[in-house]
């Protein structure tokens, strides 16, 4: 057998069938009057039947872009295929069913399905923004990263709610669009992380990886490459628990992919570039044990200890994160209350609004989608400042000694605050709401 293009570097299962198939055909035992238009591939069983491959739905793309009528694979991946509209699907069971149907001696009926019905019966979260006690101001500085595209921080002591609240980040995010889910599919897809009978993902993932992940993990890549966490979250989140408990490679590593929405992985035999336009929620202690900042607790930490716990997070890399926000812990009263918090659906509603605004501000500008990604020629278009503002965030800037870069991360929430607000102008006290955005720029653990 030859493989060619030979330069073209192979891998998986996928070819069994197909190399079975061209072996037949050579013998005269197939007919090759199907095998001009119509792709094959699955991976075959010992008796003969076809187990399901990775990757399908990106292959049915690119199959139907070289204009192929078919394509004949696994009956497990026909649902997964068919959502590359306009290409006939022919699930097969066995090899010998794949003879039969090439040799005309079996009818296969193309596989169907509504696209549109399937993204819509899987557009929902099990879980809600209600069910979180308290923690209002979390709940505003998180409404307010998913209305521009902002990472966020969250610093509190253990049980606060971080986890609870970061898990619940996507849900108030836009809805997915039926392409953006298209994208995220071929990614969990290649990486065989669809579910049995989901073949498409409706939701914004959430991606949590632990903290003793890799590099490779994280990025991508390995002998042979694979999506790492950054791409498994494209269109969702990321979410960074432990966030100093990270090695600090992996999280430098993943500057690059924050700024620039995809990760390039080159090595000696292969470079190869993978989507990684992701939010980033973050979450930490304020120090070791993780009651510095919790009135009824006491810390065991001294004041080195905590520089040296805070320093294992990059200043490059916190400039990235736009938001950061205290999380104390929740109060008995809280915990108690019957009340049910606001939905995640009236939380969305709302940064919809504020998206809609941002995308008619920018029209048609290039890779500028939501206020985060804003360069600086942006900023100071849309972020023009009255006198009372531009004086306070002088002072701030000043007396916080914030970096260039924090300076441009205020200006850019400032913008999103006040399109959630619905005011055409960044007031002062959208200014003030952005600053209180950065709580370890302010120097609350000194």
């Amino acid at each position: 057998m030859n493989l060619a293009p030979a330069d073209i570097r192979k891998e998986g299962c996928a070819y069994d069938l197909p190399i079975a198939i061209g072996i037949l055909a050579a013998n005269g035992i197939v007919s090759e009057s199907k095998l001009e238009d119509h792709a094959i591939l699955g991976e075959l069983a010992l008796d003969g039947s076809l187990r399901p491959v990775h990757g399908i739905l990106s292959v049915a793309w690119e199959i139907r872009k070289m204009g192929f009528k078919g394509i004949l694979l696994p009956e497990n991946n026909a649902r997964e295929a068919a959502l590359a509209e306009g290409l006939n699907v022919f699930p097969v069971k066995s090899l010998n069913e794949t003879v039969d149907f090439l040799n005309h001696q079996r009818d296969i009926a193309p596989f169907q399905v509504d696209l549109n019905h399937v993204f819509e019966n899987q557009r929902s979260y099990p879980i809600d923004f209600s069910d979180v006690k308290g923690q209002e101001h979390v709940k505003r500085a998180l409404e307010v990263a998913a209305s521009g595209g902002h990472n966020i921080l969250m610093i509190g002591p253990p049980g606060s709610g971080k986890t609870m609240l970061a898990k619940r980040f996507p849900t108030i995010l836009p809805n997915l669009t039926l392409e953006e889910a298209l994208e995220t599919t071929k990614i969990h897809s290649v990486c065989g992380l669809l579910e049995k009978n989901g073949a498409l993902v409706a939701i914004r993932p959430f991606r949590s990886p632990h903290h003793t992940i890799s590099d490779a993990g994280l990025i991508g890549g390995g002998k042979l490459p694979r999506p790492g966490e950054v791409s498994l979250a494209h269109h969702g989140v990321l979410f960074l628990d432990e966030l100093p408990e990270f090695k600090k490679n992996v999280l430098e590593v993943m500057r690059q992919p924050m700024e620039d929405g995809k990760v390039t992985i080159s090595r000696a035999l292969f470079s190869i570039t993978y989507p990684a336009n992701f939010m980033l929620a973050a979450a930490m202690n304020p120090c070791p044990c993780g009651y510095y900042t919790d009135p009824s607790k006491q810390c065991a930490c001294n004041s080195q200890q905590i520089q040296k716990y805070l320093s294992r997070i990059s200043g490059p890399l916190l400039d990235r994160i736009d938001i950061q926000i205290e999380v104390p812990a929740v109060q008995y009263k809280e915990l108690a209350s019957s009340e049910n918090g606001e939905k995640s659906v009236q939380i969305r509603s709302r940064v919809q609004v504020a998206k809609e605004v941002q995308l008619r501000r920018f029209g048609d500008k290039a890779n500028l989608f939501c206020n985060a990604d804003m360069q600086a020629k942006d900023i100071r278009k849309y972020c023009q400042l009255d006198t009372h503002s531009q004086e306070l965030l002088k002072t701030a800037i000043t007396k916080l000694g914030l970096s260039a870069r924090a300076y441009d991360r205020i200006l850019k929430v400032s913008r999103t605050i006040a399109d959630l607000m619905g005011e055409e102008e960044i007031q002062s006290d959208h200014i003030s709401e952005a600053i209180q955005y950065r709580s370890l720029d302010r120097q609350l653990w000194l």
